[in-house]
C-alpha cells in the first residue's frame, strides 16, 4: 500500500471511531441523567483513546 492510501485509512478509521463516539454520547445524553452521562462518557473516551491507539500501532 501507498503511504497516502494508508494515511487515508488512518484518518477514516479516526473520523469513525470520533462519529460512533458523539452518536453514543448523544443517544445516552437523550436517554439517562447527567451523573450517567459523565459515567458513560468517560468510557467511550477511554475506548475511544485505546482504539485510535491501536489503529496508529497497525501502521
Amino acid at each position: 500500500m501507498s503511504k497516502g492510501l494508508m494515511k487515508f485509512m488512518r484518518g477514516m478509521g479516526i473520523g469513525l471511531a470520533v462519529g460512533c463516539v458523539a452518536g453514543a454520547v448523544g443517544n445516552q445524553y437523550m436517554h439517562s441523567g447527567k451523573k450517567g452521562l459523565k459515567k458513560n462518557l468517560g468510557k467511550a473516551l477511554k475506548n475511544m483513546s485505546d482504539l485510535v491507539e491501536e489503529v496508529g500501532e497497525m501502521f
